[in-house]
């Protein structure tokens, strides 16, 4: 059976999957935590009071309607009112046995490890700031002025030009100034191309269309210096190897409508928010570093 271990001790759960246990117990715990911390309006009360009503018990404590919504949103992505009453007997019988495993893992001390203890620590602090962006995030949605201003940054970085190459990737620069040296021969490109380590040389060396921020910069630069129908004068370096390029077309790309793409200017504006308010606290907060 995958994962058996048969010299792991007599009642000692594997110890990976223990980490996941915590992790998850942790973020479900974090986020009703986070849930009981913010203000609460009249409709919200009565929600919190249906949030604490418990729906089984566990060697005397209570698991809460709140702990299981949070549970079945977690591993499924789903609010628990979406689950029909065999789906959502399954999930508590997940949570109630998730809580089991827990209680071993922290009787067995697991919990108190260097590394595990650091991981779930860091689960807490993701969850924290994660409700600190929704909290400072509150009101301020982002105004026509500032999404079409957001549209015309990303416009302006953003190229008007897409490319069609090929390229064939060779491990050395020995290999590639080769290759160059038979392309100046006569050797097709396409043929030469299935001696490149690139999944490309299975059509020929091509890329298909591409803009140039999808690529590294030392590529991108490249290409954008060739003609339509040239091939590279000499070889270039990329982490991944040695590139020989020849580009063979160029077309000109129109931006999307700005009603297409409110959503995700939406989110680029809200991030840039965020981030200003980080860098503020980040300004005022205190720091010493050791490495």
């Amino acid at each position: 059976m995958p994962g058996y271990r048969h010299n792991s001790p007599p009642n000692r759960f594997d110890r990976d999957m223990l980490m996941k246990i915590l992790r998850l117990m942790t973020l479900t715990t974090a986020t009703l935590l986070i849930a009981a911390c913010q203000p609460k309006a009249d409709a919200a009360k009565d929600a919190d009071a249906a949030a604490k009503k418990p729906v089984a018990t566990l060697n005397g404590k209570a698991i809460t309607q709140g702990e299981f919504d949070s549970f079945v949103k977690q591993v499924s992505g789903r609010p628990s009112a979406d689950l029909d009453d065999e789906q959502k007997k399954r999930a508590l019988d997940s949570l109630i046995n998730l809580r089991i495993l827990a209680a071993q893992a922290e009787k067995d001390g697991l919990h108190k490890e260097t590394d595990l203890a650091a991981q779930i620590e860091l689960t807490r602090l993701n969850i924290l700031q994660q409700a600190l962006a929704e909290k400072y995030l509150e009101g301020k949605t982002p105004t026509e002025q500032e999404l079409k201003a957001e549209y015309d940054a990303q416009i302006a970085l953003m190229s008007r030009n897409e490319y069609r190459a090929r390229h064939i990737l060779v491990p050395t620069e020995i290999a590639a100034t080769q290759i160059l040296e038979r392309l100046k021969k006569g050797d097709r490109f396409e043929t030469l191309a299935k001696d490149s380590i690139d999944s490309s040389r299975d059509r020929g060396g091509d890329l298909g269309w591409f803009s140039p921020s999808s690529m590294v910069k030392p590529f991108a630069d490249a290409v954008m210096a060739l003609k339509k129908g040239e091939t590279i004068a000499k070889p270039v370096q990329t982490q991944f190897g040695w590139h020989v390029i020849r580009l063979d077309d160029v077309r000109e790309v129109q931006p999307p409508p700005f009603e297409e793409v409110k959503q995700q200017l939406n989110q680029a504006v809200l991030s840039k928010k965020f981030r200003a308010y980080s860098d503020e606290l980040t300004k005022a907060a205190k720091i010493e570093k050791k490495i």
